[in-house]
């Protein structure tokens, strides 16, 4: 696979470059080591593109974590325990979710880095809010969002999130106080 975009968000090229200069180097070298053509698994049965075979997302998704991991990255997970004491009245305390986490895809040298291989909701909430948490955690300084551009998208399921929405939305909402440094990569096949 390829680097076939970036964006900036929050100074996120320039800091990462500066902080983690070998693991910039390092991602890149992973996404080339990513062969898509045998992820190519997924016989459409959506109308619009009945009978298509598609990248597979989950067989993608095992390819990265496999390589991220043996390169000693790490998935970080941190539990959260929800608080009732906003609530009106007491008999709704028991519907709380025990063993509610959030997990960092990998992280390594305090660099997190997520892939987002799925719907596009997730990829905003990855920078705006998760990489924030992870970062006032203490156990991320910097991100990099990985996402398909549009093309690589498009031979994938219908709803698959990509860069180009993610940098207009970006752009867009500007950069807020609490806004980490994040590099967006937007990934193709070769």
């Amino acid at each position: 696979m390829i680097i076939a975009g970036r964006f900036s968000f929050n100074f996120g090229e320039k800091v990462i470059q500066e902080r983690y200069p070998h693991l910039l180097g390092e991602i890149g070298e992973i996404i080339g080591s990513v062969d898509a053509s045998k992820h190519v698994r997924k016989k459409s049965k959506e109308k619009t593109m009945r009978g298509k075979m598609l990248y597979s997302p989950k067989s993608l998704n095992r390819a990265f974590s496999k390589t991220f991991l043996a390169r000693g990255w790490q998935k970080v997970r941190i539990r959260c325990e929800y608080s009732t004491e906003f609530y009106v009245n007491d008999h709704h305390a028991e519907v709380l979710t025990k063993g509610a986490f959030r997990e960092m895809d990998f992280v390594k040298d305090s660099l997190g880095v997520e892939l987002q291989l799925g719907k596009y909701a997730f990829m905003v909430y990855n920078v705006c809010a998760k990489m924030t948490i992870f970062s006032q955690l203490g156990h991320i300084g910097a991100g990099v969002e990985i996402v398909p551009i549009k093309s690589f998208a498009d031979d994938m399921s219908t709803g698959v999130s990509y860069f180009e929405q993610l940098v207009w939305d970006l752009q867009t909402r500007g950069v807020a106080d609490i806004d980490i440094p994040v590099l967006i990569l937007g990934i193709a096949s070769d």
